[in-house]
């Protein structure tokens, strides 16, 4: 019998749309606290890896890793 695929955190809806939001909302630049405590406080289902890349390419982007969501995030926040 074979492993069962390793499955990934994924959060519902994207880090990225929720932390967009969020700092719209704000009107200023999330500090890493706010940032750690929307990631941690976010809904998530565990999926695995063929279908969180599924959901990837239906929304058109990759999400940020969660396990590096501050340092992602200051990259992605450049693009909006």
């Amino acid at each position: 019998m074979s492993d069962p695929a390793p499955m990934l955190i994924y959060p519902i809806p994207s880090l990225i749309s929720t932390l967009v939001n969020r700092e719209e909302e704000k009107g200023s630049p999330l500090t890493e606290a706010e940032v750690m405590e929307i990631r941690n406080g976010c809904k998530a289902v565990a999926l695995p890896r063929d279908v969180a890349e599924k959901i990837d390419g239906e929304r058109g982007y990759k999400d940020i890793d969660p396990e590096r969501c501050w340092e992602a995030w200051q990259e992605v926040r450049k693009t909006f």
